[in-house]
């Protein structure tokens, strides 16, 4: 079962093209500033079966992909590689913003049960800590200047970061 905050059934504001944008309950960042304050808690949104949000994602033939974000995607990382991986196989492209970099979560990966799942299941990453003193209203997809763009199967395949033109 994942834990939401909140589902957008087509939206354009959270990646290319139109998406299916759902938002994770439960973050540990605690960003100043935070778009999605209310995410933050644990204990409170709604449960959701994994299978049953699939389902609902590919009732809509006109999108392009799907973006995770939050609270943080990878505090429910085995539940959101599943989903990730199923609307992958249905030809949907998935972006995941997370307040981990992509660094951090490298290493993360390595002890914690599905992050390293939902990194192979992830399209781009929009990476980093929003940080309020970096804000820039001219970024697409992204909230402050730190905040990368990273395109993950070729990151994966060279070891280095490859940025995603945005």
């Amino acid at each position: 079962m994942l834990r939401l905050f909140g589902e957008i059934k087509e939206s354009i504001t959270d990646g290319p093209g139109i998406r299916y944008a759902v938002f994770a309950q439960g973050c540990p960042h605690y960003c100043t500033g935070c778009h999605n304050p209310e995410s933050h808690s644990f204990t409170d949104g709604y449960l959701v079966k994994e299978d049953n949000l699939v389902t609902e994602i590919l009732k809509n033939p006109l999108l392009d992909g799907v973006t995770l974000s939050g609270g943080e995607p990878f505090m429910q990382a085995a539940e959101l590689a599943a989903v990730a991986s199923a609307v992958k196989a249905e030809g949907l492209n998935v972006i995941v913003f997370s307040g981990y970099t992509y660094e951090e979560l490298l290493v993360l990966a390595k002890e914690r049960k599905g992050y390293t799942a939902l990194l192979n299941n992830t399209d781009i990453l929009v990476d980093g800590r929003f940080d309020i003193n970096r804000k820039s209203m001219d970024l697409r997809f992204r909230g402050s200047t730190n905040q990368r763009a990273i395109d993950i199967p070729a990151s994966l395949k060279s070891g280095n970061v490859v940025l995603y033109p945005l």
